[in-house]
């Protein structure tokens, strides 16, 4: 399972037009990417079904909410508090950023690779004008970037990057391999 999560570091305590548009645009990238979305710390009530179907009501972005209710029907959508840690079937936490640690550092295609094996990872992108928390840079064992150049990405940007990379080189592996790729090629 691959999940792309959004860590809210904005405000915890309301819900802005920033949290709205920072999900209806993750939506569709995860969905096209097949990966899970998940929100940590987000200021929401309810189960994700009522969530994904407030955050439709207000945006036009990615199919009027379209594919978020999507990746609810098909069990892809997850509302987390960072505070209690993340459940196992989550995998293994990456903190992505521009400047990983020494001694976490992986790359994406090591992050391809092993997600081809059937390890899971959720990978964790900071909602806010400081990025994530310095807890859990401490707390993640995986620190990635997805540039691998130390270029610092806006955050919508990142959303976009992280799980088409990841995928694109799962694909590529696939096929270097002479395994079916998600549109039924394989190597000749």
């Amino acid at each position: 399972m691959l999940t792309i999560a959004l860590q809210n570091t904005y405000d915890r305590r309301r819900l802005h037009t920033a949290h709205l548009r920072a999900i209806a645009r993750a939506a569709p990238v995860a969905y096209s990417c097949g990966f899970h979305l998940a929100l940590v710390d987000f200021p929401l009530e309810g189960k994700p079904s009522e969530v994904a179907e407030k955050v439709s009501e207000s945006t036009t972005i990615g199919g009027g909410g379209r594919y978020l209710l999507e990746l609810v029907r098909t069990g892809r959508f997850h509302i987390l508090s960072g505070e209690r840690g993340f459940p196992p079937q989550f995998g293994t936490v990456v903190v992505t950023t521009s400047k990983p640690w020494e001694g976490r550092a992986v790359k994406p295609i090591e992050i391809a690779e092993r997600a081809l094996e059937g390890e899971s990872f959720i990978m964790l992108v900071g909602l806010g004008r400081h990025g994530l928390p310095k807890e859990t840079f401490k707390s993640a064992r995986l620190h990635m970037d997805v540039t691998e150049r130390g270029v610092s990405l806006e955050t919508c940007t990142a959303i976009g990057m992280i799980p088409c990379k990841i995928r694109t080189l799962m694909e590529a592996l696939k096929w270097r391999n002479g395994r079916k790729t998600s549109h039924g090629s394989s190597w000749p």
